[in-house]
């Protein structure tokens, strides 16, 4: 047994050809996020303390989405997500359509510590920000020049637009696509485990560019995109709707503890089970294992162990 961490900024239709400018800055950030985290878990900080320490990091940085980076809903605003959870407690907190909040996550931590409830939406998560007296920015903060193209892009060709995507073509009026496309959201997220065999898991998100205003996906909703207890720690990516259905980081926990499977192997099993291209999620165990399957062209993903393992990585590796 032993500390581990794994973290991730999305997986789902990432070419090889991805342009550099937009690959490596994210690398850049996952390496950057996972020192933190380290450092954090060597000081003996608390699983819960590192797992939002990280997504922090990871909801600053503009090129993932989340926080900074967040992609437009149709009407061209932010509303973004994000959940928190401690696996021996289950205590856990989430937050959604925010606006005006730097990172969502700690006012998620906020709903887990400060009040009897778990979920807080809106117009009052954003009240319950202010009380609080947490950070929060015009709207505008959030709003990339990259965003806004993204959502011009979509609304051109009538539909929703996944991060990651490569551009789009014009479409004929009579062939122009309505459903969501086969690639990925660039939903960040943090598990960890300290050595006494704590954990933690968070997530965090703006959601799909060009979604109904509104909507909500399944980073916030506990057992779906984030979920821990005494045995793992999971943070799920990819489309929300999927994940959702599938109940995919709850799944992960539910097939170590009723059916004793590994972590790796039950992880395995629940991506291997969901429609191909729709999901991917990072793990670890109370025994300090670490595992990031995914079903999708890609993963931005990274994780360390106590033992001396690293890795930062975008597409399947050998031992994947």
């Amino acid at each position: 047994m032993g500390w581990a961490i794994a973290l991730h900024g999305g997986a789902g239709d990432i070419p090889l050809s991805i342009p550099a400018d937009r690959r490596l800055p994210r690398e850049e950030a996952l390496h950057h996020c996972l020192e933190i985290g380290v450092a954090a878990l060597k000081a003996q900080k608390h699983p819960l303390d590192v797992v939002e320490l990280v997504v922090r990091e990871l909801e600053n940085h503009p090129n993932f989405n989340a926080g900074k980076g967040s992609v437009l809903t149709s009407r061209g605003t932010v509303e973004m997500e994000a959940c928190i959870m401690d696996g021996n407690s289950k205590k856990c907190g989430a937050v959604s359509g925010l606006t005006t909040v730097v990172n969502a996550i700690s006012l998620a931590r906020l709903v887990m510590d400060k009040t009897p409830h778990i979920y807080l939406g809106f117009d009052g998560a954003e009240a319950f920000a202010r009380e609080q007296g947490v950070e929060t920015v015009a709207s505008s903060h959030f709003i990339t020049p990259e965003n806004i193209e993204r959502l011009k892009q979509a609304k051109e060709a009538n539909r929703v637009q996944i991060d990651y995507t490569q551009p789009i073509q014009k479409y004929e009026k009579s062939e122009s696509p309505t459903g969501i496309e086969d690639s990925q959201i660039g939903t960040v997220g943090c598990v960890a485990v300290d050595k006494n065999g704590n954990l933690a898991a968070a997530t965090s998100t703006g959601g799909f560019v060009n979604k109904m205003v509104g909507r909500i996906g399944d980073t916030p909703i506990i057992g779906a995109g984030t979920y821990a207890n005494n045995l793992c720690a999971v943070s799920a990516t990819g489309k929300g709707e999927t994940i959702i259905r599938g109940t995919v980081s709850r799944d992960v926990a539910a097939l170590m503890e009723y059916k004793g499977l590994s972590l790796k192997e039950a992880a395995a099993y629940v991506v291997e089970c969901n429609p191909k291209g729709d999901v991917g999620l990072v793990a670890v165990s109370a025994k300090g294992e670490v595992t990031m399957p995914f079903n999708t062209t890609g993963m931005f993903r990274a994780c360390a162990t106590e033992d001396g393992c690293s890795e930062v990585a975008i597409w399947p590796s050998v031992q994947d």
